[in-house]
């Protein structure tokens, strides 16, 4: 199958097996940015109802021993723990974290089979590449169609993750290392 040249449908379909596969990695990554912070928000969350609920008892036993000053600020800081306690039961952080959990594993599985395609496209006829891009696609559209959206934060952590910080890619000693000796590169001999 003729690659080199621009022209070529060889060339126009890989060029767009490799652009699904970078929205793939994009909005994996998304999803797994959204679990971070979702799981972050919930960790604030129970912290300020610890905290508040602590400052609250405290107020409140202060009321009890004699310091009725104490019931103003005892009502302020038990409302503010209404508040927080109302918030956590409205997002629900912890669920929507699943659901982005979820939909990252199922397209991190997508992103690879897109890199054994493009790995096997040399050996593999058109119609069979065209008829496994059709597959990845409604699978990708599935997962899309079922999963929460990510939003601007997200894409804009994954785009610095992916470009600056480079988090999704590896060097080819960064590798070696992590295999076994007896298939890593750097111990081959060189043809």
């Amino acid at each position: 199958m003729e690659l080199n040249s621009q022209h070529s449908q060889g060339y126009k379909l890989e060029s767009q097996i490799r652009e699904a596969y970078g929205r793939i990695v994009y909005t994996q990554t998304c999803h797994d940015k959204m679990v971070k912070r979702l799981k972050k928000y919930d960790e604030w969350v129970k912290i300020g109802q610890i905290v508040l609920s602590a400052l609250t008892t405290g107020s409140f036993l202060m009321i009890i021993l004699g310091e009725k000053e104490s019931a103003y600020l005892g009502a302020v800081i038990s409302t503010a723990l209404l508040i927080l306690n109302a918030m956590s039961k409205n997002f629900k952080f912890i669920e929507t974290a699943k659901q982005h959990q979820i939909a990252a594993d199922l397209l991190w599985k997508i992103r690879e089979e897109y890199v054994s395609l493009l790995t096997d496209f040399g050996v593999l006829e058109l119609e069979g590449i065209m008829n496994k891009r059709d597959e990845l696609q409604s699978r990708t559209h599935e997962v899309y169609s079922t999963s929460p959206r990510t939003d601007v934060k997200s894409y804009t952590e994954a785009q610095k993750s992916l470009k600056t910080d480079e988090e999704q890619t590896f060097s080819e000693k960064e590798i070696d290392v992590m295999l076994p000796n007896s298939i890593r590169r750097c111990n081959r001999e060189m043809i």
